[in-house]
């Protein structure tokens, strides 16, 4: 459909089909109002449930690390690292410092691999005007060879540390089955500093590329880290905190989010209640922007200087997201080079044992997308009777169309498939996970018959 021609109908339709660089079937509806003013701004999921929360009653604690993998190919470890916390609160478990230590190790290896796999194949072609990542070789050679060794660095971590790099087996309840090899754990240090390294040289790459002026004022809201900038696991139990002033226990999260059907879309919407649920919520941001806001001052001190020196804050623009991701990059490299160089002797005992109890427990950590929250309760024999798990992209949804209600004015005018390729770059700002399927976004924009409107 020609642009002048559709600009006289009443619906203008764009489909974009095949789109590979983000995850899941999704489509998003405008309809702009005879005023000129967006009636309405749907971003749809298409994706049927797949019932995870349900598959996991009645299943043996033991099992669940495992079966919460199979939720996502890419952030499995933060689904296990959820289950795992929220499963021994319920039990009692008190693990150890240094098995906290191993799996801090253990996410900053999931960190590395899936913003590398995001930042170098799937978001920068984005800001380069490409539709595909294996078309920036010729634009920026050694660019995208630099972010597949990185995420070759952080597959190897996987498998020394997991067991193998995708769906890991050797996290369990308690620990892990087996202890990791310290020996292969440092020999992993050499790697790590040329990971740092190449990561702060895409930061300067990065620094090139022109993207949209579009800061927002978000609420961001994230895991606290006890130490440093990973939030894996906490002694006391994870809190979460906001730029609003929240600062809650993790169970205390449905007290303060909650998860809503909206009917165009099978996926949730999460949003923030507080303080007036009478207003049925309102969005919030979690993932890599989220995470800087707020914890800036407890990155480590190379990716820190990088932060400081190339991105102002606060960081309210998610098109800067890519320059986020590339810093927390870096500070994974630099926190797990410190980890490891400090890895002597196998733990023992590399798992705390346990008996069966009933009880409820709920743990969150960052996935490298955002706030992943898990909660379960348990019988005396140690089986699930209830499961609830809550991902980062539900919680980002209702923000991404936020986002998008803000965005579109300003790109109505453009060219059809010009307005849906910005359209989708904004989504890819969020490095949605929606699915492992097939993947398109069609946008259909309804306009007045009288002609172009300019809200």
């Amino acid at each position: 459909m020609s642009d002048a021609g559709s600009r006289s109908a009443l619906v203008r339709r764009i489909d974009v089909r095949g789109l590979a660089r983000v995850e899941g079937a999704g489509s998003l509806r405008v309809r702009i109002g005879p005023d000129g003013t967006i009636e309405i701004v749907e971003f749809a999921i298409f994706e049927p449930p797949r019932f995870f929360e349900r598959l996991l009653v009645g299943r043996d604690v033991r099992e669940v690390p495992d079966i919460v993998a199979r939720i996502c190919g890419i952030c499995p470890v933060a689904y296990q690292l959820a289950a795992c916390g929220a499963l021994e609160a319920a039990l009692g478990i008190r693990i150890t410092p240094e098995l906290r230590l191993l799996r801090r190790l253990l996410l900053a290896a999931e960190w590395i691999q899936s913003h590398a796999v995001h930042v170098f194949l799937l978001h920068a072609a984005d800001y380069l005007g490409l539709d595909s990542g294996f078309e920036i070789p010729a634009r920026l050679p050694g660019f995208v060879e630099n972010g597949l060794r990185m995420k070759e660095i952080g597959c190897r971590m996987l498998e020394v540390l997991g067991g193998r790099a995708v769906h890991p087996v050797n996290v369990g309840v308690g620990g892990f089955h087996r202890a990791p090899d310290p020996v292969a754990i440092r020999g992993l240090v050499p790697d790590l500093e040329w990971g740092r390294a190449a990561a702060l040289a895409a930061l300067d790459v990065v620094r090139t590329f022109t993207a949209p002026a579009f800061p927002q004022d978000y609420e961001c809201v994230a895991v606290a880290p006890a130490t440093g900038y990973l939030a894996a696991d906490t002694e006391a139990g994870p809190r979460i905190v906001s730029t609003a002033g929240l600062d809650i226990p993790c169970a205390a999260f449905p007290a303060h989010f909650v998860e809503r059907q909206v009917p165009h879309s099978t996926g949730l919407h999460c949003l923030h209640t507080e303080p007036d649920a009478t207003t049925g919520g309102r969005p919030y941001l979690t993932g890599p922007l989220a995470r800087l806001n707020l914890f800036r001052d407890r990155l480590p001190p190379t990716a820190r200087r990088a932060a400081d020196a190339h991105l102002a804050g606060p960081c309210r623009d998610t098109f800067q997201s890519i320059g986020v991701r590339l810093v927390e990059i870096a500070a994974a490299f630099e926190e797990a080079a410190e980890i490891a160089r400090t890895c002597h002797a196998a733990v023992a005992p590399c798992r705390i044992d346990f008996a069966p109890r009933a009880g409820t427990g709920s743990h969150a950590v960052e996935a490298p997308r955002g706030l992943l929250w898990h909660r379960y309760d348990i019988d005396a024999a140690g089986l699930v009777t209830a499961a609830t798990i809550v991902p980062p992209t539900s919680q980002n949804l209702a923000c991404i169309e936020a986002d998008l209600r803000a965005f579109i004015p300003g790109v109505l005018d453009l060219p059809e498939p010009e307005a849906a390729r910005r359209c989708e770059h904004l989504i890819r700002n969020y490095d949605p996970c929606i699915s492992c399927a097939a993947h398109f976004l069609t946008l259909a924009v309804d306009r007045p018959p009288a002609g172009p409107c300019r809200p």
